[in-house]
């Protein structure tokens, strides 16, 4: 299986990143894990939410932000990764001047009907 990032189109998800699917199941036949890389412009924020099935981890590539999982915060930046349990509240904030990327690989793979978002804002 090989994905050109190029042919890959992005679009909105639930919790208001733009993504690209960079390896889903739905659509290159892996099995059990999905990887996508999300953007948010600066100022920009996540909806908060959570996934009742997927363990999902953060990997910021560009850019810097804020990462709320639960009732913790951290500060995140380029080669910081966090890990987020299934069931976890969670959002990013891009606190930067540039664009935040992060990759986001879930197991299993992401599903728009795992995500549920959360009344509330950043630190819900």
């Amino acid at each position: 299986m090989f994905t050109h990032y190029r042919d890959i189109a992005a679009y909105q998800t639930k919790d208001g990143s733009e993504i690209r699917e960079l390896m889903h199941p739905a659509q290159h036949g892996n099995q059990r894990q999905s990887l996508a890389e999300a953007s948010l412009p600066p100022g920009g924020v996540t909806l908060p939410h959570r996934h009742r099935l997927s363990e999902e981890l953060y990997h910021i590539t560009h850019g810097c932000g804020r990462v709320t999982v639960g009732d913790r915060e951290w500060d995140v930046a380029p080669g910081d990764t966090v890990c987020i349990a299934p069931g976890t509240p969670h959002c990013i904030v891009n606190t930067g001047s540039e664009t935040l990327r992060l990759l986001c690989c879930c197991a299993p793979a992401y599903a728009h009907e795992d995500t549920e978002v959360l009344a509330g804002g950043v630190g819900f």
